[in-house]
């Protein structure tokens, strides 16, 4: 039976709001994860910033302590089973190199090459949906490696939304296309680039960032992989697990109340990480509108549930 192994590397968020944003993201996949039925024993957790009392967080995303996983992973994963890494922060692109943002020493493709190239498993998905990852897909591309990057360039610089619809879509029965109660990689590339154009729109905003998928090993990215494409046929049916236990209440009606919550706070996270592309006064304006309507879904919930 396949196993499958999480790696989760949280950075630096720059600021106390975008670090508690992206540990946010970060504990919400652990959480997904093991609900897919990944055991305790096949997660780490890693966070860039010192939290207290964390339980699921293993220690901190140092290239030391990603190393020690990776290494752990390579010893205990076999041929048969999926390695699965995803980096959660900022990036950054001089022009030449880019790298993730990590305490201590930043990690660029360079230092991530070793490590994978250890990994018995023939199925490697490396999730980037940091800022500046692009470059990530290009150097890392190669057989049995499915890769993902919030960005097409090094240039796309900008904090980036595409970390919190991708982990969302692994906790979201929308996301589930097929309707299969397994979301795949591919499924939760579609759901998150899907909501990262809406949530520019929205805001009227040119966006700054472009996912890509590449999965064929040729070193080129997909902005619209599918099952059928050269890109997006293994991610099509590689994925955690089961999706069917998703977290929310049985209860239709609850359930439905829950989901229009889960849509109002995300709308409010993209909110504040494109706060400073947006007129201030608007985006007080926007901000007060959502947290009101948050609060209000949430009397809603305790009233339905009273009942």
């Amino acid at each position: 039976m396949l196993k499958v192994f999480l790696l989760i590397i949280v950075g630096l968020g720059g600021d106390p709001e975008t670090a508690k944003t992206f540990h946010r993201w970060g504990n919400t996949l652990a959480e997904a994860s093991q609900r897919l039925g990944v055991p305790p024993d096949r997660l780490v957790l890693l966070m860039g910033e010192s939290v207290e009392g964390d339980a699921r967080v293993c220690g901190r995303s140092t290239r030391d302590e990603v190393t020690k996983a990776l290494t752990k992973f390579a010893a205990e994963a076999g041929a048969d089973d999926l390695v699965f890494i995803t980096l959660i922060g900022h990036g950054q692109w001089d022009g030449r190199a880019a790298k993730f943002n990590m305490p201590g020493p930043d990690m660029g493709p360079e230092d991530f090459e070793p490590l994978l190239k250890k990994l018995r498993s023939k199925q490697i998905v490396l999730v980037n949906t940091a800022s500046s990852s692009g470059p990530f897909l290009e150097a890392l591309s190669a057989p049995g490696r499915t890769l993902v990057s919030a960005t097409r360039s090094g240039a796309e610089h900008y904090t980036t939304l595409f970390g919190g619809f991708f982990v969302d879509a692994l906790n979201s029965p929308t996301a589930d296309a097929d309707k299969n109660k397994r979301i795949s990689v591919l499924e939760a590339f579609q759901f998150a680039k899907a909501e990262v154009a809406r949530a520019y729109e929205r805001e009227g905003l040119l966006a700054t960032e472009h996912p890509m998928l590449d999965d064929d090993g040729d070193k080129k990215g997909s902005a619209e992989p599918s099952p059928t494409a050269g890109d997006g046929k293994v991610a099509a049916v590689l994925s955690l697990g089961d999706a069917s236990n998703d977290g929310l209440p049985s209860d239709p009606k609850l359930r439905a109340l829950h989901l229009e919550r889960r849509e109002m706070e995300r709308r409010v996270e993209a909110l504040r990480l494109l706060k400073d592309s947006m007129d201030p006064a608007r985006y007080t304006c926007e901000l007060e509108k959502l947290v009101t309507a948050i609060a209000l879904k949430t009397r809603e919930i305790r009233a339905a549930e009273g009942q």
